[in-house]
This record gives C-alpha cells, sequence and structure tokens, in this order.
C-alpha cells in the first residue's frame, strides 16, 4: 500500500476549471529515454509545450553559453554605472533608495553592501510603510540636508516623476532602478534602469528590483555575473519568489544558484533566520517563499523595514541570531492581525451574504491593520475565487487605504484606472495594487469595479478560478522514483508551478476518523493500487463522500521521507465525484449568480432553475444531520438536478429558516427543531415566480 497524505484547503470549496492538458504521448516518451528525465516530468514538460529535446535543453539553459545576458543590454545601465562610480571615487554620500516589502529590502541590502565593500560612502533609506510606496519629498529633502549627492533606487522610483525634478533642485543626482511599468512620462535622472522600457532591448525583462540590483552590481564588475551571483544570489533568490516574478530564463537560473549559495551562505542574517524558521538544507523555492519571505516582510508590515535591513546587514552572528528572533516575533504578531482581519471579515459575510453574489468581492473596514490588508485580500481571493479589494480606515479619520488582489483575466491596474474618479491615488500591475479613497466614495468605487466586471464578462474575458492540469497519469506511475524525478523542473513558482496531474477512477474503500474525528484517513483504490490518504483539517463528519463513491482527483505528487523510509505525499488540488460534468456544472453556477445579481437571465432558463417539492425533499434527505459544503452536498443528492437549480434549494431552506447556510465557512446543516415552514413562500421562490410572469 502506497501511503498518500492529501492536503485539502479550509472553508469555501472553489468550482475551480479543470484545464487538463494532453501531452504528446510520443513526444513524452522521446523526453523520456532521450532526455533521461522521468515519466512524470516528461508528461509535465510536454504538457506545457515543452516537446521536444531542443526546447527541454532551452528550459534547463543547456543550450546558452551564458546562463544571464550582458546586463550592459538593459537601457540606461552604462550611464547608472558611470554615475554610481564617479560618486564611489569622489567620497559622494550615496543613498540607497529602497521599498518596505521583501524585494525592496534585499535589494537596499545587496546594493549597499556592495558598495560599502568597494569604498562607497553609503547610507540606506527605506519608507515607512505609512509613508506609502516609493519616493516622497519629505524623504529627499531629509536626504538633501543630510548631505546626500546620489540617490538610487532599488525596487521602486520609475514613478518618482515629481521627486526627480525636486532631486534636481536640491542638487542631488537621481540613479533609477526599477521594474514596474512605466508611465507615459518617465522620471528625469542621470540613468532609468528599466527593462520595461519601451526603449529598452534587454533580452530578459522579468526581473524583481533584488535581480536588477544584482544586473548593476554586475555591470560594476565590468560585466561580470558570475562575482554578482556568487556573492549576493542567496538574497536576490530569496527576492525573486518573494516578489512572484515569473520563474523562467534568467529568474530560474537566479533562483536556482541562490539556493544553492543559500545552503553555504555568509550572510550572518539569512543564516540566523533560516535557523529560526526551522529549515533543513536543501533548500527549495518554497523554503524561500514560506520560510523567509514572509519573515523579512513582516518587518516591513507590521514593524520597521529598518529591522530587516539590519538583520540581512549584520555581520555579528549574536546581533543576528537576536534580530531574527524579534523578526520571527513580528511574523507571529502578523498573523494575529490577519486572523484578526478575516474574523471581521466572516462577520460582515454573516450579516449581508449577498455580498459573495458579486463578480468583484469587496470590504472595508475600520482600524485594519494596513500592514496585513493585501495579505487578506490574497486570502479571500484563493478562499471565494474572486477578484477582492480591501480597504481600512483609521478611527476618526476620513481617508481609506486599500489593496487588491485578482487571477485570471481581471487586471487590477485597469480596474483602478476604469474607477479612478473615485480614488485619490492608485498603482500596481494586473494581478494586484494599492489604492487610497475617502470614505464617502467607497459606494461609489464598489459600483464602478461591479460595472467594470460586467463589461470584462460581456466581453467574454473569462476570470473564474482554474487549476492547470498537466495531464492523465495511472496510479502505477507514481513511484518514488518517477516523483523524485519531477525535481529537475525545481526550482517551482510563478509561471513553473508544481505539476499537477489527474488520477481518475479512484474507489473510496474506507473512511477513518483520526484524533477524534479532527481528521480523516481514507483508503483509495485505483486499478491494481491501493493509496492510505491522509486529509489533515477534514472533519469525518464534514466530509461528504461516502464508501463505494468512485472519484477523480487532481493532485501534485511529492515525496515525504521520515525515520529514513521514502513514502509518496499526494497533495491534493481537488476532488470530485466520477461524472460530474464541468461545461454544465461552471454554466449552472454562472447562472446562478447571475440571478442572484439581478442580471438579464434567459427566461426558458426558469423552469429548469425553479425546485419542485421533489427536488426540495431530495436535497433535505441527502443532508440528514450532516454538516458539510454545498458542493459536496450536490454530488450526494446526484439524479438530474442541475447546480443553478441545486443553490437555490439551499436559499430557499436558508430563507425558511430551514437550514443554517454559513457562505462564509461554505457549510450547510440543517436546523434540528425548526418550526415547519411554508417553502413556496421563500423570497427566491417569489422573485422565480415575478420572472416567470414576465
Amino acid at each position: 500500500m502506497i501511503q498518500i497524505s492529501i492536503t485539502t484547503k479550509d472553508g469555501i470549496y472553489l468550482i475551480k476549471k479543470w484545464q487538463i492538458g494532453t501531452p504528446d504521448p510520443a513526444a513524452a516518451d522521446i523526453l523520456s529515454r532521450q532526455g533521461g528525465l522521468s515519466v512524470l516530468a516528461a508528461k509535465a514538460l510536454a504538457s506545457r509545450g515543452i516537446d521536444t529535446i531542443e526546447k527541454a535543453a532551452d528550459f534547463f539553459g543547456q543550450n546558452d553559453d551564458e546562463q544571464y545576458s550582458d546586463p550592459f543590454l538593459i537601457r540606461d545601465m552604462d550611464k547608472a554605472c558611470d554615475a554610481v562610480s564617479e560618486a564611489v571615487e569622489n567620497g559622494t554620500l550615496i543613498c540607497i533608495y529602497g521599498d518596505y516589502d521583501c524585494d525592496g529590502v534585499t535589494a537596499t541590502a545587496v546594493l549597499s553592501g556592495y558598495l560599502t565593500d568597494i569604498g562607497g560612502n553609503v547610507m540606506t533609506y527605506i519608507n515607512e510603510r505609512e509613508e506609502g510606496y516609493g519616493m516622497n519629498s519629505g524623504a529627499v529633502r531629509k536626504l538633501a540636508e543630510q548631505g546626500v549627492g546620489l540617490i538610487v533606487t532599488v525596487d521602486n522610483g520609475i514613478a518618482a516623476v515629481a521627486e526627480a525634478e525636486l532631486c534636481k533642485e536640491l542638487g542631488i543626482a537621481l540613479v533609477i532602478t526599477d521594474h514596474h511599468q512605466p508611465g507615459e512620462n518617465l522620471p528625469d535622472a542621470l540613468a532609468v534602469v528599466d527593462p520595461h522600457r519601451a526603449d529598452c532591448p534587454s533580452i530578459y525583462k522579468d526581473l524583481c528590483g533584488c535581480g536588477l540590483a544584482l544586473k548593476l552590481i554586475a555591470a560594476m564588475e565590468g560585466g561580470d555575473m558570475d562575482c554578482a551571483v556568487e556573492q549576493f544570489s542567496d538574497l536576490a533568490a530569496v527576492a525573486t519568489v518573494a516578489d512572484v516574478v515569473p520563474l523562467t530564463g534568467e529568474n530560474r537560473a537566479l533562483v536556482r544558484d541562490g539556493l544553492h549559495y543559500l545552503e553555504n551562505t555568509e550572510n550572518m542574517g539569512l543564516r540566523a533566520l533560516i535557523g529560526k524558521a526551522g529549515l533543513k538544507a536543501p533548500y527549495t523555492s518554497a523554503s524561500a517563499a514560506f520560510g523567509l519571505a514572509p519573515r523579512i516582510n513582516a518587518a516591513g508590515r507590521i514593524g520597521s523595514p529598518s529591522d530587516a535591513l539590519s538583520l540581512l546587514t549584520e555581520e555579528d552572528p549574536d546581533e543576528a541570531e537576536a534580530l531574527a528572533e524579534k523578526i520571527c516575533e513580528l511574523n507571529a504578531e502578523r498573523k494575529n492581525y490577519e486572523n484578526a482581519v478575516l474574523a471581521d471579515i466572516y462577520e460582515k459575510i454573516k450579516e449581508n451574504p449577498a455580498v459573495l453574489d458579486k463578480r468583484v468581492i469587496v470590504f472595508s473596514g475600520v482600524d485594519w491593520h494596513h500592514g496585513v490588508v493585501g495579505i487578506v485580500a490574497a486570502r479571500c481571493m484563493e478562499k471565494f475565487g474572486r477578484p477582492v479589494f480591501l480597504m481600512s480606515r483609521n478611527r476618526g479619520d476620513t481617508e481609506v487605504r486599500g489593496s487588491a488582489r485578482s487571477f485570471g483575466g481581471f487586471s487590477i491596474f485597469k480596474a483602478l484606472s476604469f474607477a479612478a474618479d473615485t480614488l485619490t491615488k492608485f498603482g500596481g500591475h494586473s494581478g494586484a495594487g494599492g489604492f487610497s479613497l475617502t470614505e464617502e466614495n467607497i459606494p461609489l468605487f464598489d459600483e464602478k469595479l461591479q460595472e467594470f466586471a460586467h463589461g470584462l464578462a460581456c466581453d467574454g474575458v473569462s476570470f473564474s478560478p482554474a487549476v492547470t492540469v498537466c495531464g492523465a497519469v495511472t496510479p502505477g506511475e507514481l513511484t518514488a522514483e518517477n516523483i523524485e524525478g519531477l525535481n529537475v523542473l525545481e526550482p517551482f513558482g510563478e509561471a513553473n508551478p508544481r505539476p499537477v496531474f489527474l488520477i481518475s477512477d479512484c474507489v473510496i474503500s474506507d473512511i477513518i476518523p483520526l484524533t477524534g474525528g479532527a481528521h480523516t484517513k481514507l483508503t483509495l483504490t485505483g486499478g491494481n493500487t491501493k493509496f492510505a490518504a491522509l486529509m489533515f483539517g477534514t472533519k469525518t463528519a464534514e466530509f461528504s463522500y461516502k464508501k463505494g463513491d468512485v472519484v477523480n482527483v487532481i493532485a501534485s505528487p511529492e515525496i515525504n521521507t521520515f525515520g529514513g523510509r521514502k513514502s509518496v505525499n499526494l497533495r491534493i488540488a481537488d476532488i470530485r465525484k466520477k461524472g460530474i460534468n464541468q461545461s454544465k456544472l461552471i454554466a449552472a453556477e454562472e447562472a446562478y449568480y447571475a440571478f442572484k445579481r439581478g442580471e438579464r437571465i434567459d427566461r426558458r432558463l426558469i423552469p429548469h432553475i425553479t425546485p419542485e417539492r421533489a427536488d426540495l425533499a431530495a436535497v433535505y434527505k441527502a443532508l440528514g444531520k450532516d454538516t458539510i459544503s454545498p458542493f459536496g452536498l450536490f454530488q450526494r443528492v446526484g439524479g438530474d438536478m442541475n447546480y443553478c437549480k441545486f443553490l437555490i434549494c439551499l436559499d430557499v431552506f436558508a430563507q425558511s429558516g430551514l437550514m443554517a447556510y454559513d457562505k462564509g465557512a461554505d457549510r450547510i446543516s440543517v436546523i434540528q427543531g425548526a418550526p415547519k415552514a411554508d417553502t413556496e413562500k421563500a423570497p427566491i421562490m417569489e422573485a422565480l415566480r415575478r420572472l416567470a410572469a414576465q
């Protein structure tokens, strides 16, 4: 029996579209036999269009004489190099001006450390979160008073048009290095180093701020990337993963090299933080993403980014240990703030469940810690499967600040631009952004976001959650050798996710409660192979399947080593009962939410989504005394009932006081002892009758 641990997400059950690849079997076979790849690694590459030996060699960087392109290909890199070199030679006070996130802090540490090493007169400045993102005039004036002659920005500055003019007035030279998208006008500086400039001929565009700082260091070393990588790629790797830039091309090489150097890092701060985080070599991109980056970010979110910068530039081991301990304490505090905001949001959902029917989810609060609003927005996006805009004001203030997260075809920056007349300030890119507005404009801002989303939907743009699946595998292919072979595809991250595969026709042979029912153990049978599957955090009483059910799962296989023994660890991305028609399921879900939003729907659908007594009875009977997810209950009901009608059944019961429907937790249960009710009088049934009569 293969031991498989299933990891599931708590909370709402998202109807995610399974985008299942169909890798060419012949191509996968050639990759496996001639390329020396495991069966699973070959299927994963072939499903992503890397279906020849030549393409695989490009992916692994085997076709390039140099893994890193010439830094001088980036526009203005030569000017930046000359300006910084001259300042070092002349003893000019140089200020490295960074951002308060992990990318900005590491970039500041890297560039200030290098310039100090070569004899530069260097200081640093990083905004406190309350100052906002990017250069500000107040900071520039303070730096001028301290005698700064050259400012070099890292991970910011491309939008600092006004601040660049102020620098000229004050006699401060300015060099900008940034990886964000430029606006219509570039700042007037000695050099503006940004690969996204329209006139930049550089080969690779997706570097993070710290990666770009590394390029500047290489330029100052005559273009020698090897020296820069050897000295600073440990920090640059953490930054690259943390900033969620694509792990392709140079970023892939940088993270791979950086993780290698991280194992014997000479950076006292990183070494101390690794120990406090309990990380063990060999390190992976997950080590950086979940072990190091959140802790570095916590300083800028909860405390001061100067704490993180001090950690990463500290040379005394004892001091580094103390700073790492402080950073970890801030990270624990950050989690508490996150949970407090989430609890407030769940209460708002209980008060107004209809907020989850909208195409875009918008919440505002009071005294939410601004440092965690972005993280909570990301968690809500994952949980509810919608673009999320969260904002908060301090008690007594009218200014509101917020963060947004999205996915798919919904661009945060375009949405904010559409609602620009309701905002006082905004910025960002496709997947994330920040904004400010006055409290009185919140309702109008919400309306503009819904209008923008409706327009996208009318244009056929999809922003529904999805999982990309590399293709189907058989249980027999889930061997330790094949799964370990996936490691050659590391580092995993943005644009190179850990492969997810489809495993079909698994029979649930047994369901066993663990730890008093707090966790659930399954025995799955696929072909001649049995799987012992552990579902941590899934209460047995809330598990929506039963013995004998045949299910399809999409999962990412991993190897777990404990006590010298290896076992297969299957990280489940989604699970469904066999026979579910995905197209009909998603279409029915979309019809339900369109109806709940009051949008026009085809009147011919009304008879097909209006529950009859038999439909209500089937749903009520299937639920029994359990508390489970709505989608799990739908799979229990079976039959020909469509998902839209099923969801309307739940609303009927909830409005009639017969069921408790917690949409925030995504759980449904019968209210025991509830008085009888006429379900025909439920508001949603009356709304359906009105539509039918039109």
